[in-house]
């Protein structure tokens, strides 16, 4: 039996009994090195809190998903007390851990320069080097204040800890009983050298730090609105160790070569004139051929699965969007509307209020179900300017949009069927590497507890049939379905959510929506919102960063290209690319007045698939030289067996 001096904690299952007032650090025999803080009874903790009785105990490591971020936090305070300490004047903003890295936003009169950026990133590495400790203290609302008289930010936030909306990224905890400080502390003399207002948990000292680097600067607005004050904001990215953080910086290198506003220009594919806007996109005749290949593809493979294919206009009245709760929902993100005969039309910003028009134009029997819509639309959403990046986040974009209208017995299957529909289509566009996210239902939700029961298991079941790795997302549906989004890993290991597959309750309901059932009674259908690339924009967009520009010569803009050695051998690649036309493949003859080693160089920066040079012995012998985009050559290949070999390339859809 356990008194006061003693205490029995669980580590790894196993009970202990530990002295009063052993922390977190002393249970787990924890070096601060690679084991850097604990998780005590589910919630995360210094390694140096005080365990309770019954407390159980866990290790976070300092490489793990919670170590990281804990480590990166950890990093935004040495980074903001570098800050203040080189650039007094700066006021503190917030400074959370984000995917990779981490950022703090300050109030400074004037942006950080690249030189600001190296000079604070020196003084960060003395403040690491110094080993300063990290001590959480609890503090009340008055005191925090007080001590924080300076820092009208963190003021602002300590009103909101009683319950406003801090949905930012921010040190204070909605709603929270507590205030914390955390001070680094000189670990000589333990006098303070820096503080902040912060929940924690941090590592045991600045020293436990061991890659960092400050990566750039950009504006920021304070909490994310346009209405705030704008503050500059130091992105930077921290590793368990150099190695990993090595490996990340040339992943990031490799992203910047392969970025696809870079590859688009470079590629002649598309453009975003500013005379036309921001997030509106132009397609050049190259990016052209490219995205009507994708689409007549996705068209074909659709047809062949039993889709009906739609096509419905880009604007409507309001009502439509009243009904469907777009207006209610979404009003923010969409293009204000245009007075027009005495009502407001609003450019759409999304397809399925219009399919179910088209359902409800007639009525349905259970005989015609499931009725599979499909269309290539395109939908206009304004997505505020500093969010936009190319091709990926755009404000007019084309949905490759279905959707399925089916009675609740058919809901199993055909979410089965739909989804190894999607995945065979992706695998044939080259991607290979799946995961998958099953969203539940939220603890805010609308509609019967036991249509999203059946929703979810059917959801679950096509996970199943279609062998796709998955993790359960508890309680992260939207308010009215759930859903699965599928991810995909690119060629540099980057993960990218594509597809979504969405069971939904609520729109045939506002809508009336029925079916005539066997019995001769009145049904409501389910409907299945299916966007498979996502959009043709960003599906575009993400073939291109995953092939780097080299695009698989089935897609590829231009796919063979003729070079003569002279303009005496011009007429015989015209012969063969008139053969390689006839079959379908896209070819072209540079007929330039560059010499032929600057053709096949512009050859290779175009990223063409093939090249077929020609000279006399070539002509002589009704031959060609065959030239492969990495530069592998054969020589005295004959014509017939050279398109043999390139229209069995493209046929078959190889990804060379």
């Amino acid at each position: 039996m356990s008194t006061v001096s003693e205490l029995r904690v669980t580590l790894n299952g196993d009970e202990r009994v530990v002295p009063a007032g052993t922390t977190a650090g002393d249970v787990l025999a924890a070096d601060g090195k690679t084991v850097i803080a604990a998780r005590v009874g589910g919630e995360l903790r210094d390694l140096a809190h005080a365990v309770r009785d019954g407390d159980a105990v866990e290790p976070v490591e300092i490489g793990s998903p919670d170590g990281r971020a804990i480590l990166r936090h950890s990093t935004a305070h040495v980074m903001a007390q570098a800050v203040q300490e080189l650039f007094p004047e700066a006021k503190l903003g917030i400074g959370p851990p984000v995917e990779n890295g981490f950022y703090y936003d300050f109030d400074v009169p004037a942006a950080f320069t690249p030189e600001d950026l190296k000079r604070i990133e020196k003084r960060m590495r003395e403040i690491v080097k110094q080993g300063q400790r990290f001590s959480r203290r609890a503090v009340s609302d008055d005191a925090a204040r007080a001590e924080l008289a300076g820092e009208p930010y963190k003021l602002e936030l300590i009103g909101l800890k009683g319950g406003a909306s801090a949905d930012d990224g921010s040190d204070v905890e909605v709603g929270a009983g507590e205030l914390t400080i955390y001070d680094n502390l000189d670990p000589k003399t333990d006098e303070l050298c820096w503080k902040d207002l912060c929940r924690g948990p941090h590592l045991p000292t600045t020293r436990t730090i061991p890659a960092f680097k400050l990566m750039r600067s950009g504006g920021a607005y304070w909490r994310g609105s346009e209405k705030n004050p704008q503050l500059q904001r130091i992105y930077g990215t921290a590793w368990e160790s150099r190695e990993a953080q090595d490996e990340y910086l040339h992943l990031l290198a490799e992203a910047e070569k392969r970025d696809h506003r870079r590859l688009g220009t470079e590629l002649d594919l598309f453009s975003f004139p500013t005379e036309i806007g921001g997030g509106l996109a132009v397609w050049h005749p190259k990016g052209g051929i490219v995205r009507k290949v994708m689409e007549d593809y996705s068209r074909k493979r659709h047809e062949e699965d039993g889709y009906e294919f739609v096509v419905t206009p880009h604007l409507a009245k309001s009502t439509l969007f009243e009904t469907s709760g777009h207006l209610a929902w979404y009003a923010d993100g969409m293009y204000p509307p245009m007075e027009m005969d005495g009502a407001a039309y609003y450019p759409k910003p999304m397809n399925c209020p219009m399919h179910i028009t088209i359902y409800k134009a007639r009525g349905k029997s259970y005989r015609e179900l499931p009725l599979r819509m499909f269309e290539l639309g395109t939908v206009y959403r304004f997505e505020k300017s500093g969010v936009l990046h190319g091709l990926t986040r755009a404000r007019g974009f084309t949905q490759d949009d279905a959707h399925i209208f089916c009675a609740p017995d058919q809901l199993q299957d055909e979410l089965a069927a739909l989804l190894n529909f999607v995945v065979g289509l992706l695998r044939d566009f080259g991607l290979t590497e799946f995961e998958a996210e099953l969203a539940t239902r939220p603890e805010k939700f609308v509609g019967d507890p036991a249509d999203w029961e059946k929703a979810e298991a059917a959801l679950e079941y096509a996970l199943g049939q279609a062998g796709l790795p998955y993790v359960i997302a508890e309680g992260e549906g939207a308010f009215y379905a759930p859903k699965i989004d599928v991810h995909i890993r690119d060629a540099i290991g980057r993960r990218w959510q594509l597809s979504t597959l969405q069971v939904d309750f609520q729109l045939p309901q506002r809508f009336d929506m029925e079916f005539q059932a066997a019995d001769g009674s009145r049904q409501r259908p389910y409907m299945i919102h299916r966007a498979l690339f996502g959009s043709v924009e960003r599906f575009f967009a993400i073939l291109l960063e995953h092939y780097a520009g080299a695009l698989p010569p089935w897609l590829a803009p231009v796919q063979v290209v003729g070079i003569p050695i002279g303009d005496a051998h011009v007429p015989h690649l015209e012969k063969i690319a008139a053969r390689l036309r006839e079959r379908g493949v896209r070819v072209e003859v540079d007929t330039s007045a560059d010499r032929m080693q600057k053709k096949i160089r512009n050859a290779q920066k175009q990223k063409i698939p093939y090249m077929l040079l020609a000279g006399d012995d070539d002509v002589a012998k009704d031959a060609v030289s065959f030239r492969y985009r990495s530069g592998e050559q054969k020589n005295g290949v004959s014509i017939d067996a050279a398109v043999a070999e390139i229209v069995e390339t493209v046929e078959s859809r190889v990804q060379i």
